[in-house]
């Protein structure tokens, strides 16, 4: 596999601008993607979040996109507003080398200015409600769109968006080149590329330099209803990064940050869905800058939530899915770091997180019954492939 970006037909001068930002050397699916998309291909790829992706589909869409171009000729579609400020982050240098510039669009922030940016933009990387909302207000023109990413594919479907996403497949031009990039390429992500996509190039990799096992380790912790407040502060003094704690529901997340900072005396946050975009801006902010340590959120923050400092993900409340496990926990780990996933386990919960690491398999299972006695962990079972439609939050 080719190890340099000039290797994979990368242009000099985006090779330069990679350069600039200490990247060199391409992540697997970076090497895997890059040939196929630079020469004009569909493609189809199934990822996990952190492994690189952004550059994979990134590099090609500006490499490709024409000089100077002071209108949209490129299109993103990401499932949340987190991920959309950074994969613009990210793509923003590059697309200002090659003299275009790239607007975020998602819900919470006035639609003129939005709007205004994104006419400009040679790139948008948006959510599908907001761009649907500025379609149909007619304060976006996206005829001369060549190429379309759907980033987290899956994701987008998972949170009821799959109607707001075809409108847009089919206000695009039809002579594009669309790249898709999902956790899977089943179900209804499936029956979406298979539609909206010609002959693709598909690849998949399960490797995810942020995430990597080795990188990560992971506890189960048995907790009952009285000392897991403690436990939870026991941990967070414990941690030397900063600390990004999960809980299942909104009011959930305002009531465990209220007690940490009035009982605790800790400089936390939150983060959900029903916090305005400024808010949420804000709690990130503070978040990332290490002012407040600790974020408590709930599962908005398990995809597009990209800080390499997270040392500890702490699941007070766990998740539902092994699925939705490796996203939360993914999120330590990242850029070569180390990182440790801690698991909170109340007695009434062992059956269901035993089926949760069912899914999971390998030492966790072991590590599980070791920790909790009595949450027996049978052989793995065979895990649907129909996407289950999820609770927005």
């Amino acid at each position: 596999m080719t190890q340099s970006f000039a290797g994979l037909g990368v242009s000099p001068a985006i090779a330069a601008a990679l350069s600039r930002r200490g990247i060199t050397t391409p992540f697997e699916v970076q090497s895997l993607v890059l040939p196929s998309a630079l020469a004009g291909r569909d493609v189809l790829a199934a990822s996990p979040t952190g492994s690189g992706k952004t550059l994979a589909f990134g590099i090609p869409l500006i490499q490709r996109m024409p000089e100077r171009s002071n209108r949209p000729v490129a299109l993103i579609l990401v499932p949340t507003r987190e991920l959309a400020n950074q994969v613009a982050d990210e793509l923003r240098p590059l697309a200002r080398a090659h003299g275009g510039d790239v607007a975020a669009v998602y819900g919470g922030k006035a639609l003129g200015s939005q709007a205004a940016a994104a006419r400009r933009a040679a790139v948008i990387v948006a959510t599908p409600g907001r761009l649907q909302d500025l379609i149909d207000r007619k304060l976006v023109d996206l005829t001369a769109v060549r190429t379309l990413v759907l980033d987290e594919a899956d994701r987008m479907l998972d949170m009821g968006f799959q109607p707001q996403v075809v409108r847009i497949l089919r206000d695009v031009p039809a002579e594009r080149q669309t790249l898709l990039f999902s956790a899977t390429l089943d179900g209804a992500v499936a029956e979406l590329a298979k539609k909206y996509t010609k002959d693709p190039a598909t690849f998949r990799t399960e490797s995810n330099p942020g995430t990597k096992e080795s990188l990560i380790s992971h506890e189960w912790v048995a907790v009952t209803p009285d000392d897991r407040l403690e436990r939870l502060v026991e941990h967070l003094g414990r941690a030397e990064g900063l600390s990004l704690v999960f809980v299942r529901t909104k009011h959930g997340a305002d009531k465990l940050a209220r007690k940490l900072i009035r009982g605790h005396d800790l400089s936390v946050v939150a983060l959900h869905g029903d916090m305005s975009q400024n808010q949420r801006e804000s709690s990130l902010r503070k978040f990332e800058s290490g002012h407040a340590p600790t974020l408590v959120a709930t599962d908005v923050a398990a995809r597009g939530l990209d800080v390499d400092d997270i040392s500890h993900v702490i699941n007070f409340d766990p998740p539902r899915t092994a699925d939705d496990y490796t996203h939360r926990v993914g999120r330590t780990g990242r850029a070569g770091r180390t990182g440790t996933g801690i698991t909170f386990i109340l007695p009434e919960q062992r059956a269901d997180v035993a089926a949760l690491v069912r899914g999971l398999g390998g030492a966790h299972s072991e590590a599980l019954a070791a920790a909790v006695p009595g949450a027996v962990v049978a052989a793995p079972a065979q895990r649907s492939t129909t996407p289950r439609r999820r609770r927005r939050r």
